[in-house]
Formats: structure tokens, C-alpha cells, sequence
């Protein structure tokens, strides 16, 4: 009998400890206000479905009380558990929320889902839905603090271009085919699944950052797709990633490098001129999704420098992306673009910041209509753009977790011209908000 209750006592014990080291956290961040923008666009690029509106200015200007100007909405759980020696396992779950829909979890969005090991001295590694290695670094990196409004030509989100506007300009799909400048996310992949990635911690200044992404399916690809060109009717369905950063801090100084490579294959058929009759390149990865792309190889490296002078903090940043056709790598789009910024507290409670930038857009089309990154494009050759932007932003702060905020940014692209004998296009666009926020 006392060798059962001795029993029961450490059973309870034990569990005691075990429950002791464990914790889980509810989190989330509610962002709404009062959002607004204008859109222009001059010179409408002519093709079959809009030749008669060719060369005229198309406007559109929206305003609502909506949400997540300044940070997009969610709702997270995150947990860890003390397993000894320094050995640590921890969990997050984190869903975007949309406050303003019948359904507040309307679409699913997984931000992240992922579960690791930690040791500390050492460093860690999670599998699952995860930041990429690029974004990693732009989140510590970027004046904005990769807020939603436009003018960031790093983090760009052009998401308020409306798509009844985007439609005017004669791409089908503004997410991917109306490349201007100004769309959402087009510098770099925000988040992939199927990943692993590795984090040291920091020793003499310097830490290191690691990712690699896997879905791979392989079947008997033998069979030729059509007789008329080449390519497959089964064979590889790949999506592979990797990336590596480093991050170098002194004093009040940070420096980070950063690279990584996505690359996704799917069946084919191509004729002989070139042309794709199935599996056409798709670029994945856009709108902070980790959406998978088609037969494109995705390169894509960031470099940034911050220095806190205590009065302000100010910033400096270079990003390139070039996406490529992996059966045709003569069909490219490149993008780069530089920003310089500057993020200070005036007063205890109140913050402001500032950037601007530059960058350049090109597409290179090996034959006419053989660039599907590009809807409707039939030059020969190479065309570029010109794009710029500037945001301007402050923070009230009523605590540690609730502020108010209001941001104004502009992006402008100049001198497209995609489209075999039509007027060079322009944009010019601008959003702004008035918010509140608050995290828990």
C-alpha cells in the first residue's frame, strides 16, 4: 500500500514538473481604421479585348473603414516546453483573421504552422509553413516595419490596386501578370511550406540563417506530351527552395546578406516555335502567399544596413529578383530596386518614419507571345520600366500594445511598354490610413 501511494506521488510529481516547464501562449494583433487611395494609369496598353481604349487615363479612387493598414490581422497560438539541459521544443500556429467578413477566418490564410528544437548556445530548427530567409531579414531591416500601405519599394504592396482597375489595363491577372512595379509583393517570396530552416545563435557579432524547402513527386515521364514539340505527359512535379542569410551585429550597427533560390517543375508541352500548349511558367510566392509556381526558377537576394545614431535610426536597402522560364531561361522577368529611410521617436509616445527608393523592371521575351509571366506581351526582346515610391508614417503610442497610426505612401511606374506597337505605359498610385492597433 505505501509502495502505491509512494508510486502516486511521483507520478504526480513528475507531472507537476512537466506541466511547470510547459507553456502555450494566445496571441494576436487586431488592426482596423479608415483606408483610402487613388489609381491612374496613363496610356492603357492596347490589345484585342481594349483597343478602343488605348491611350487614355484610367482613375480610380476607393475609401472604406477597413483593416490591417499598418499590420495585416491574426490569431496565434505558440508553445514551448523545457525539456532539459538547454533543450527546448516549441510550437506556433498563427491564421490571418479579416474583422470586416461574415467569416473573420475568411479564406484560411496559414501564416505559419511549424514545430522545432531549440538548444540554446547552439541554435534551432522548425519544420513547416515558415518566413523565408529574405523576409526574416527585411522585417529587422526595413524603416516601415513592413507596414500594408504602399510606397515601400522593398516590402511593396500594391494590394489596393483594385481589380476592376487592373482589368482596365488589360492583364487577366494583376497578382501575376500586370508586372508595373507596384504590385503586391513582387520582390521576394514572403513565406513557403514543406520547410526546414535552421537558425544559429549569435557568436562574435554573427548569426546565421538557413531554409530548404522539399515537395517533390516523381512519376514515368517517358511519354511525349505532343509530337509537334517537346515535353512530357507525367514526370517531375518539383517544388524546391533553399536560402541562406547571415546577420553581423556591432554596437549599434546591423548588417545583413541574404540569398535564396526557388525552383518548381511541372509536365510540359511546348511546340515547335516555342510556344506552350501546357504547363506555361507560373510565378509562385506573390501576396505574402506560399503559393508553389510552373516550370520557373526564382532567384532572389537582399542586402540591408541599419545604424541607431539615438536621435534616429536609419536605413539602407537593396533587393534583385530575377524569375526565369526553366525550359527557356531567354523568358525572364528581372526587378531591382534600393531605398533609403529613417525611423526616430520624437517624443516618449510618438513615432515617425520615412524612406524612399527607386528600381527597374525588365522583361525579356525570347519570341512573340512566349513569355507567359506576362499577359498579353508580344514584343521581341527586352522593355523596361522605371518605378520609385515614398512613405511617410507615424505611431501613437497609448501603451505598450495599442496605438494609433497614420500612413501616406505613393509609387509611380514610368515608360512600360510590354505590348508590340502600343503607347509606353504609366502609373501612378497612392494609398493612405488612419488606424488604430492593438496586440494581445
Amino acid at each position: 500500500m505505501k509502495k502505491s501511494l509512494f508510486a502516486l506521488a511521483a507520478v504526480g510529481a513528475i507531472a507537476g514538473t512537466a506541466q511547470a516547464q510547459s507553456s502555450v501562449t494566445v496571441y494576436g494583433l487586431m488592426d482596423l481604421g479608415y483606408i483610402g487611395g487613388n489609381n491612374k494609369q496613363a496610356n492603357a496598353p492596347q490589345t484585342s479585348t481594349n483597343a478602343s481604349t488605348s491611350g487614355v487615363v484610367n482613375n480610380t479612387t476607393y475609401s472604406g473603414f477597413l483593416n490591417g493598414g499598418e499590420s495585416t490581422n491574426r490569431l496565434g497560438f505558440k508553445g514551448n516546453e523545457d525539456l532539459g539541459g538547454g533543450l527546448s521544443a516549441f510550437f506556433t500556429i498563427e491564421q490571418e483573421i479579416t474583422p470586416n467578413s461574415i467569416n473573420t477566418a475568411s479564406g484560411g490564410v496559414n501564416r505559419q504552422t511549424f514545430a522545432g528544437l531549440k538548444k540554446n548556445g547552439i541554435g534551432q530548427f522548425a519544420f513547416g509553413t515558415q518566413y523565408t530567409t529574405i523576409f526574416n531579414a527585411v522585417a529587422a531591416s526595413d524603416p516601415g516595419a513592413t507596414n500594408n500601405m504602399m510606397g515601400n519599394v522593398i516590402y511593396d504592396k500594391g494590394q489596393s490596386i483594385a481589380p476592376a482597375f487592373a482589368a482596365a489595363t488589360g492583364y487577366s491577372n494583376p497578382s501575376t501578370n500586370s508586372f508595373n512595379g507596384t504590385q503586391n509583393n513582387t520582390s521576394f517570396v514572403v513565406r513557403a511550406n514543406n520547410m526546414l530552416s535552421v537558425q544559429s545563435e549569435t557568436f562574435a557579432g554573427f548569426q546565421g540563417n538557413a531554409m530548404y524547402v522539399l515537395n517533390n513527386q516523381n512519376t514515368n515521364g517517358t511519354t511525349v506530351a505532343a509530337t509537334s514539340g517537346s515535353g512530357y505527359g507525367g514526370g517531375t512535379t518539383n517544388h524546391t527552395a533553399w536560402g541562406l542569410g547571415v546577420n553581423y551585429t556591432w554596437q549599434k550597427l546591423f548588417v545583413t546578406a541574404n540569398y535564396q533560390n526557388m525552383t518548381d517543375k511541372a509536365a510540359y508541352t511546348v511546340t515547335s516555335a516555342g510556344l506552350y500548349t501546357a504547363g506555361a511558367p507560373a510565378i509562385g510566392g506573390y501576396g505574402g502567399t506560399d503559393v508553389v509556381g510552373t516550370n520557373d526558377r526564382d532567384n532572389q537576394q537582399y542586402y540591408a544596413a541599419t545604424y541607431d545614431f539615438g536621435i534616429l535610426k536609419a536605413y539602407v536597402q537593396y533587393i534583385n529578383r530575377k524569375t526565369m522560364d526553366v525550359n527557356n531561361p531567354n523568358n525572364s522577368l528581372a526587378r531591382t530596386a534600393q531605398q533609403i529611410g529613417v525611423r526616430s521617436y520624437i517624443t516618449p509616445t510618438i513615432e515617425a518614419w520615412a524612406s524612399a527608393g527607386t528600381g527597374k523592371l525588365t522583361v525579356a521575351t525570347a519570341s512573340a507571345n512566349s513569355n507567359s509571366f506576362v499577359g498579353g506581351a508580344s514584343t521581341i526582346g527586352s522593355n523596361s520600366g522605371n518605378f520609385g515610391g515614398f512613405q511617410l508614417g507615424s505611431n501613437y503610442w497609448l501603451s505598450k500594445r495599442t496605438n494609433l497610426y497614420a500612413i501616406f505612401g505613393q509609387t509611380h511606374t514610368s515608360n512600360q511598354n510590354y505590348t508590340l506597337s502600343a503607347n509606353p505605359t504609366s502609373y501612378n498610385a497612392n494609398s493612405y490610413a488612419l488606424g488604430l492597433r492593438h496586440t494581445f
